[in-house]
């Protein structure tokens, strides 16, 4: 296998399940929890073509390798994350399945077609963009602030990206649920799975995870709610096995294709 160049402040950490690693750097965004939960709750076909929208350095379409052999295509805006994302590919010898893009998401149909796709993911910016300066490194403000792509370009791409009965999984925040269900249903995507993720038992919810069927009938499943930690500083059960690659769904029985 060819070497693959580490530059300065660059690191090799593990991704903690069947031997995958990820070129991360303290100057860009570092993927968190909320990227492993979106890989391990999202439905998947076993074949057939995956979509990763704003993939950042990768780690998605890695994870994502460790549930189905589908080919995967996934779009950055950012230079230095879709090469950064190349390498992790190339590090993990994994060109065969997962296929990076730098570009615009909003320009993805031009470029790769319509309806082509049998699921989607997207880990997408939370935020507004702020009024005011940001005193924020460009990397981390893209990341999480809507500097690129709002919520509603998100939705429009990813409905037309995938196939009648395409699945298009997302996670964000809780305080977004109700423009994300609306804006699903205005574009053709039918909510059909909700799993709240809450910090502690006793605290609200932090995130959201939510999965849409494109032209589907209205039937929403409400999951039990995820809960990070059981105690102050230790990871709940079901979240340890899930962080440390012991299992590879959310779910016990998961929807299939």
């Amino acid at each position: 296998m060819e070497a693959v160049p580490i530059f300065d402040r660059e690191r090799i950490d593990d991704l903690l399940t069947q031997d995958l690693k990820i070129i991360q750097s303290d100057d860009v965004f570092s993927f968190s929890l909320d990227a492993v939960l979106l890989a391990r709750f999202c439905s998947l076909p076993q074949r057939g073509r995956i979509m990763d929208l704003c993939t950042g350095n990768g780690v998605i379409p890695l994870l994502l390798t460790t549930r189905t052999k589908a080919q995967i295509t996934a779009i950055e805006i950012q230079d230095k994350l879709a090469e950064m994302a190349r390498r992790n590919v190339r590090l993990n010898g994994l060109e065969n399945q997962i296929d990076i893009r730098h570009g615009d998401l909003r320009q993805a149909l031009e470029e790769v077609g319509h309806g082509l796709f049998d699921a989607l993911t997207v880990n997408p910016p939370y935020l507004p963009v702020p009024n005011g300066d940001q005193n924020l490194n460009e990397h981390f403000a893209a990341a999480r602030h809507e500097l690129f792509c709002t919520l509603e370009d998100v939705i429009r791409v990813s409905s037309r990206l995938v196939r009648t009965g395409g699945k298009v999984a997302m996670v964000h925040r809780p305080s977004r649920l109700v423009d994300i269900c609306f804006l699903m249903r205005q574009y053709r995507i039918e909510p059909k799975r909700i799993r709240f993720v809450h910090p502690r038992a006793d605290q609200e919810a932090n995130m959201v995870l939510i999965e849409g069927m494109r032209d589907g009938k209205p039937e929403l499943r409400t999951l039990p709610p995820l809960i990070v930690y059981k105690n102050q500083t230790e990871y709940s059960d079901e979240l340890a096995d899930v962080y440390f690659g012991r299992r590879l769904t959310l779910e016990h029985d998961p929807d299939t294709y």
